[in-house]
Parts: structure tokens; C-alpha cells; sequence
């Protein structure tokens, strides 16, 4: 492989908002996929979802500044829902403060 047809030099040519928000929306897609979400109606795998969403708000909570509203907010929303969604499916719910990345986000009730 040449340097001119290196992956790093590929991925550098991306904008970071685009990066940032293209594994922002891997993460909501395997962690919805893990809340049981997902068409197949597959079971839901809360050990794994709770890793994707915590993640998930690590991301979102680190770089909102930098994304601005017109990107943050939808990354924020479907957090938010993620985080929802992952209480409706827990037998015994966390806590508020206490459900996947909400250490870094705050309550979601």
C-alpha cells in the first residue's frame, strides 16, 4: 500500500464533526439493537447496552461544545431516548442519576 492510499490518510480528510458524529450513531444503533429495540425483537443485553450508552454519553457530553446545537442537539435526543429506553426494559430500574451515562448527563426520568 502506498502512503497515498493509506486509511489515516483517508480518515484525516474527514471532518471531526463527521467522525465524531458517524460513531455517535454506531453507538446509538448497537445500544438501541442491545435495549431490545431492534425489528428482530431480539432480547435485550442490558450489560451491553449500558456500556454503549455510558459511551455514548461520554461522547455526546465531551464534544457538544465543539459540534454546536445543530449537531449536538439530535446526539443529546437520542441519548436521552436511549437512556429512557434502557429503563423501560430493566426488571429492577436504576435509580435517577444512577442509569447508563447519567453520571455524566444528569437524571433522566
Amino acid at each position: 500500500m502506498t502512503q497515498e492510499n493509506s486509511p489515516a490518510l483517508d480518515i484525516a480528510q474527514i471532518p471531526a464533526v463527521e467522525v465524531v458524529l458517524t460513531v455517535g450513531m454506531h453507538l446509538m444503533s448497537a445500544a438501541a439493537i442491545a435495549c431490545g429495540l431492534a425489528e428482530d425483537e431480539s432480547e435485550p443485553d442490558l450489560a451491553e447496552a449500558r456500556i454503549l450508552i455510558t459511551a455514548l454519553a461520554g461522547l455526546v457530553t465531551a464534544s457538544a461544545p465543539d459540534l454546536g446545537s445543530m449537531h449536538a442537539a439530535p446526539m443529546r435526543d437520542g441519548l436521552q431516548s436511549l437512556q429512557r429506553a434502557f429503563r423501560e426494559a430493566s426488571v429492577i430500574p436504576d435509580p435517577p442519576g444512577l442509569g447508563p451515562g447519567e453520571n455524566l448527563t444528569g437524571p433522566v426520568y
